[in-house]
């Protein structure tokens, strides 16, 4: 294995598959779509794919329905922004007047005032033959997964102690640290593109998709996963900066993929503000290049990473601090911290729940990787405190925030979304305590949480094609109505809560034990205040979700096919036991993580 990693050609083959196998997968999925276009394939009501919501178009819950159905059909999202249904008068949980919760699912006409007789309208069309069926082409998106995985793997068999491979002159590079993220990239995707047939079906069926709008899915997806594998893959900061950018352009389609109003506004608040923050992480690369060149360095070499970090004891130190701080602010936003968070549950809550499970799963984590490789230049530079300071008032304010907001949510995905701020707070936490067990802790939690938060979004996709609803008040007895699916989303929750077996038990445990180790107590006793907020948040409401008797209403009966079919079902089950198992021992992995903890502890 060392000897392949050694040949030139293996390495280049081993770095550039990460990329180019998923973009390979994204142009089959195009010509698919152009197959279909010319095969005049038409979407459900006549309207073609992606095509525009009207200006001046009352939002409300036709929206979310096809043409000839007033009122969300089963399978659909609300679409609208989380809160009351407009129009309506709001009532505990449930978005409907005043009155106790019923417990409940909707029917098909949920969404008008209890009491009253539905409006009048034609019975819509049934599906085509097989539009509710898993397609053969869907299961391709399963070949990039697997190739990245494959590639961790080899990389990481072959990797010695603080070594790296390069290729192409040094712009792709993996060391421990994108070794270890490779794999989680890889675990994430294979369980969200694994799911994502049974869930397109699920849209096709309830008249929400076709062959053309499920091609640019899919198209979309592998080009999303592209830019994850080049921003992970890369050792140059400005190809670093131009990969986050890309997975911004392409997964804002995604956010606004079912092109209701509430994703389609959701899909340009995310553009505006990840655009802004990606601009603050530009003006941070410019001054750090900047910097790079004053001191000395070679232009083709300024913003190579490893460079950078060997030479930072030479960059000016005041341009070094502003450029960090832009950096950090910048790549934050993406990564769901305060200030620029506000993006991260409008986007969750509208995207596919495949895309979901990415976004929280990974990007997130991408991002955050970006802060962490600048931060081994700026301890170099400037000292530990600088940067210890910033995150910790950027972790502290996004967990206070991620737990105010769970206190009241009534929306089971926008509390997924929440639960990522919070989870994303104590990878801030870990990365501002800096010992080598915080390091380690953090990239065990990254794992850990991209694997609970991928089960737990893409079963949310599920609850909503078996519920159509995403409000909490209306579900009720999930574990008795659909046991697998409900045991998938309660476990999932418990291992974000922090429970053993589970490897957020052990990372959490880690953090805590480091902090206060490292003399930031005080800091690490409030985050434990407010992660003790938001386990009761998550932990109410999602017991009031999965347990209790299956709804007694003859609209939503207790039936075999209400868990999602067996090629669903396993993708869950192994993200659940790969984050048990991780719980319990890293196995192989051990030296992995406290190289890669290493990694970014700087030289």
């Amino acid at each position: 294995m060392l000897r392949l990693l050694h040949e030139p050609t293996a390495t280049a083959v081993l770095l550039t598959a990460p990329v180019a196998v998923p973009l390979a997968m994204a142009g089959v999925h195009a010509l698919a779509r152009v197959r279909a276009v010319s095969a005049g394939a038409r979407p459900p009501g006549g309207k073609a794919a992606g095509a525009p919501v009207r200006a001046g178009v009352t939002a409300g819950p036709a929206d979310t329905a096809p043409a000839a159905v007033r009122g969300p059909a089963p399978g659909t999202d609300s679409g609208t922004a989380p809160g009351p249904v407009r129009g309506q008068a709001p009532g505990p949980d449930s978005g409907t007047a005043p009155g106790p919760d019923s417990g409940t699912a909707p029917g098909p006409h949920s969404g008008t005032e209890p009491g009253t007789a539905p409006p009048a309208a034609p019975a819509p069309a049934p599906p085509p033959p097989g539009a509710g069926a898993s397609r053969p082409a869907d299961r391709l998106g399963l070949v990039s997964p697997l190739a990245v995985i494959a590639c961790g793997a080899v990389l990481a068999a072959g990797l010695g102690d603080d070594e790296a491979v390069t290729a192409y002159d040094g712009l792709l590079r993996a060391d421990a640290l994108t070794v270890w993220l490779l794999l989680v990239v890889g675990a994430v995707a294979l369980i969200a593109c694994a799911t994502a047939p049974s869930y397109l079906a699920g849209e096709r069926t309830a008249g929400h998709a076709d062959a053309r709008s499920t091609a640019v899915f899919h198209a979309l997806v592998q080009a999303f996963l592209a830019a994850m594998g080049l921003a992970v893959i890369t050792a140059n900061l400005g190809v670093l900066w131009v990969a986050v950018e890309a997975t911004t352009i392409v997964t804002a389609f995604l956010v606004g993929h079912r092109n209701t109003r509430s994703s389609v506004e959701a899909a340009w608040k995310y553009v505006v503000i990840c655009s802004a923050g990606i601009a603050l992480a530009f003006l941070g690369t410019v001054l750090v290049y900047y910097a790079a060149r004053q001191a000395g360095v070679p232009e083709a070499y300024a913003l190579d990473w490893p460079t950078l970090v060997d030479r930072a004891d030479r960059l000016d130190p005041a341009v070094t601090r502003l450029g960090i701080a832009l950096v950090i602010l910048g790549f934050g936003a993406k990564a769901g911290l305060v200030p620029l968070h506000a993006w991260l549950p409008d986007a969750h809550s509208q995207a596919p729940a495949p895309v979901s499970a990415l976004m929280s799963g990974v990007l997130l984590s991408v991002a955050f990787t970006a802060i962490l490789r600048y931060r081994s230049i700026a301890d170099a530079a400037l000292g530990t405190g600088y940067t210890r300071a910033l995150l910790t008032g950027m972790a502290l304010l996004t967990l206070v925030l991620a737990a105010a907001l769970l206190l009241a949510q009534r929306d089971y995905k926008r509390m997924l979304a929440y639960s990522s701020m919070e989870h994303m707070g104590l990878i801030s936490l870990g990365a501002a305590i800096g010992t080598p067990l915080a390091r380690a802790a953090l990239l065990l939690h990254i794992a850990g949480h991209g694997l609970a938060k991928a089960v737990a979004f893409c079963a949310s996709g599920h609850i909503l094609h078996l519920t159509g609803t995403t409000r909490i008040g209306r579900v009720r007895g999930l574990l008795a109505r659909a046991p697998v699916l409900g045991a998938a989303l309660g476990l999932a929750v418990a291992a974000l809560l922090g429970f053993p077996p589970f490897s957020l038990f052990a990372s959490e445990l880690g953090i805590v034990r480091a902090g206060f180790a490292a003399g930031m107590g005080w800091a690490v006793s409030v985050a434990l205040l407010l992660v003790l907020i938001a386990f009761a948040a998550l932990a109410l409401r999602t017991s009031r979700m999965v347990l209790g008797p299956a709804p007694a209403a003859p609209a939503a009966p207790a039936t075999p096919g209400d868990d999602p079919p067996t090629g669903t079902k396993w993708p869950l089950v192994l993200g659940l036991a790969a984050c048990a198992a991780l719980g319990i021992a890293t196995g192989p992995l051990t030296d992995l993580l406290h190289d890669a903890a290493r990694t970014i502890g700087g030289r």
